[in-house]
């Protein structure tokens, strides 16, 4: 028989749901943390952007999704769903998509999250600013702030025997050092790329080599004059993209001048716009475990497969640390 204990949730996407599902199962006092106004998490799609394009600026209102408006998955629905809970949301067609777009998956979450009575456990709009083990093998304390209306925040400190922290690693952008960076044209990264429409007529560079990267330069294709992928595999050389007219191939960036030429090692150009697809970076500013968990290298650790700190094991916990997809069968 299990023994009941207090446990906090800090994120309410997937990864938060997931643990939630069967941490009630198994009749544990649960509190679910939730940033935002809903659950979701990277799927609750945002069309606000940040104030620094870039993502620098550690006073910049973050905005947690990363979401651009014509994401779908690139995992079949078969596994991205849980093993006895699959994906059957239609779109707006009425069509079961073997790919989901965002707005499907995100309604497959909050069918989740209703369906096992989760929603009465999350407290929404709600930050966590601190979280700190009291004393050694103590309870862990969690400070938050609740925006309960745009005028009225509501601080709270409470005690929890566990935490699990669910935050996800798809907010906090992770910039690659390139010669790019003091180019003094447009800049952004694609975590604040939303829609195609701003980089119309634009000469436009993309820097990346995922899924990201691909699905940007070409939707950009479709409204800019010429989109420039730049790839930072060893062995890539100039070449236009099969079936565009206007996307080229190129190898690694080597150098940019004040008047907005950038030189690949093949070819130079006069751009307009750089956008960053370079992933992101792991980011739990909230938590002190007085040295025992380090984020260094963009990894969290230590951590025994990537879920327990054997210092702080069971008491505090990770779900969702491998950056290689979300998919909801593993967080299971």
């Amino acid at each position: 028989m299990v023994m009941p204990i207090k446990v906090a949730v800090i994120g309410a996407g997937a990864a938060g749901l997931a643990t939630a599902r069967e941490l009630k199962r198994q009749g544990h006092e649960l509190v679910v943390y939730e940033k935002s106004h809903e659950v979701g998490g990277i799927w609750a799609y945002d069309d606000r952007v940040e104030s620094d394009p870039l993502g620098i600026d550690p006073k910049r209102q973050i905005i947690h999704s990363s979401l651009y408006a014509s994401v779908r998955s690139t995992i079949p629905k078969e596994i991205m769903g849980f093993s006895d809970y699959p994906i059957n949301v239609r779109d707006k067609n009425g069509v079961i998509e073997n790919f989901p777009y965002h707005e499907e998956i995100l309604q497959f979450l909050k069918n989740f999250a209703k369906e096992f009575g989760l929603l009465e456990l999350i407290q929404f709009s709600t930050e966590v600013v601190r979280v700190e083990q009291t004393t050694e093998n103590g309870p862990w304390v969690v400070e938050a702030r609740h925006q309960r209306n745009p005028m009225t925040i509501v601080n709270s400190k409470k005690l929890y025997d566990a935490v699990v922290v669910c935050n996800g690693h798809f907010t906090q952008p992770k910039l690659a050092e390139l010669p790019v960076l003091k180019w003094p044209g447009k800049q952004i990264h694609s975590h604040n790329y939303r829609v195609p429409e701003p980089f119309r007529d634009q000469i436009v560079i993309v820097i990346g080599d995922g899924p990201s990267a691909q699905e940007i330069s070409s939707e950009i294709s479709k409204v800019a004059k010429e989109v420039h992928l730049v790839s930072r595999k060893s062995g890539v050389v100039l070449k236009k993209m099969e079936g565009f007219d206007n996307l080229w191939q190129h190898p690694k960036i080597v150098y940019c001048s004040k008047n907005e030429e950038v030189s690949f090692q093949d070819l130079t150009i006069h751009a307009d716009a750089i956008i960053y697809c370079t992933g992101y970076k792991y980011s739990v500013p909230f938590l002190n475990t007085n040295g025992y968990i380090a984020v260094e290298d963009n990894r969290v650790g230590p951590l025994y497969k990537h879920v327990f700190p054997p210092q702080l094991a069971p008491s505090l916990s990770f779900v969702g640390i491998p950056s290689q997809g979300e998919i909801d069968h593993y967080l299971q």
